[in-house]
């Protein structure tokens, strides 16, 4: 197996194991749990019943506290990766690209835009993500208009006890129910509401801008090198014995064998510009059209959902009535409004 097999592997490895975290947190039956339920079913026929319920428990324990209570291990995980990356572009990649006149604006882009993600990642995790309590429930009701199909009047939530504002969500994880309510974000080890709707988005876009600038700098800085390089005047000898130039190929193993931890850093930051990239654009057309997460969800399942005031046999098709054009839409999620501005309007 070549080089480039295993190098291929090794990316599309990282990205299924991001794109499971992603897929699972948040989510009451996660794909995760799915997985290890049905593996468990096919090894129950090996397995005696006694290590099944064992192994069962400890498995069900495990996941649950993973991904549904509040704990600080994708936190801790977020911030090692970024220490990773961030050690190795200091280590390396920084003193190769001034050794070759890099800009100094450009080499220090991605720091200033790890000390605006950071300002996000913290001022997202502390603010208020729009709790709702005995004391601000009348005012909160008040803010949005129900839309009667995904949000009616009257519905009591069975935690807390209180009536359910519109775009409201009770978050299992956080115990407690969330104004505007998004998502859980395990890597925040919060949740994502009104409060903390416009940190969240500018968190994802300069940590998607971060992952962007390290892989460009980065790739530059191989290319540079690759083109510097004797190698890629050399020739080599292949299986059979013949004499053949160096190809590109050929040139990224030398690259490999010479520079491993850049390249495996360039990789790793490539697969995370493409899934933070998808996101970003994700949230953005959130952003733009007033939806969040949550609802964009259920929309999905309530395209030929009945009204109870409604005939049995009349359909009724679900309709975004909080969006009012982009930019008013933008300025909700910045300054999120209050009862007093709805009365007014």
């Amino acid at each position: 197996m070549d080089f480039l097999t295993l190098f291929v592997l090794y990316l599309c490895f990282v990205l299924l194991v991001t794109a499971l975290l992603c897929l699972c947190s948040g989510r009451k039956e996660s794909f995760l749990a799915r997985s290890v339920s049905r593996a468990s079913q096919v090894l129950s026929l090996v397995i005696p019943p006694q290590l099944q319920r064992v192994t069962h428990r400890m498995t069900h324990r495990a996941l649950h506290r993973l991904f549904h209570t509040r704990s600080c291990l994708f936190v801790v995980l977020h911030v090692a990766l970024q220490a990773a990356a961030f050690g190795e572009y200091t280590w390396e990649v920084f003193g190769y690209c001034w050794e070759l006149q890099f800009p100094l604006l450009v080499l220090l882009l991605p720091y200033l835009l790890l000390a605006g993600n950071l300002s996000c990642f913290i001022l997202c995790s502390r603010t208020n993500p729009g709790i709702i309590t005995k004391a601000n429930h009348a005012s909160l009701v008040k803010v949005y208009a129900y839309d009667g199909v995904m949000f009616q009047r009257g519905n009591v939530c069975p935690t807390c006890t209180l009536e359910k504002p519109a775009r409201s969500k009770h978050c299992s994880v956080c115990r407690t129910c969330v104004h505007r309510f998004d998502h859980h974000c395990v890597w925040l080890n919060t949740c994502v509401g009104a409060g903390t709707a416009r940190w969240f988005l500018l968190y994802l876009l300069s940590l998607a801008g971060t992952a962007t600038a390290l892989a460009a700098i980065t790739a530059t800085l191989l290319l540079h090198l690759g083109l510097l390089s004797r190698a890629r005047h050399s020739t080599y000898r292949d299986a059979q014995g013949q004499e053949r130039p160096v190809d590109f190929p050929i040139l990224v193993q030398h690259l490999f064998l010479t520079f491993p931890r850049i390249v495996f850093m360039l990789g790793f930051v490539i697969l995370l510009t493409l899934v933070l990239g998808g996101y970003s654009s994700f949230t953005l057309y959130l952003a733009f059209t007033n939806q969040t997460t949550n609802e964009w969800y259920k929309s999905r399942r309530f395209g030929g959902s009945h009204l109870s005031s409604q005939p049995l046999n009349r359909q009724v098709v679900y309709k975004n009535i909080y969006s009012k054009g982009i930019w008013r839409n933008l300025k909700e999620i910045f300054r999120p409004p209050t009862a007093l501005e709805r009365k007014k309007k």
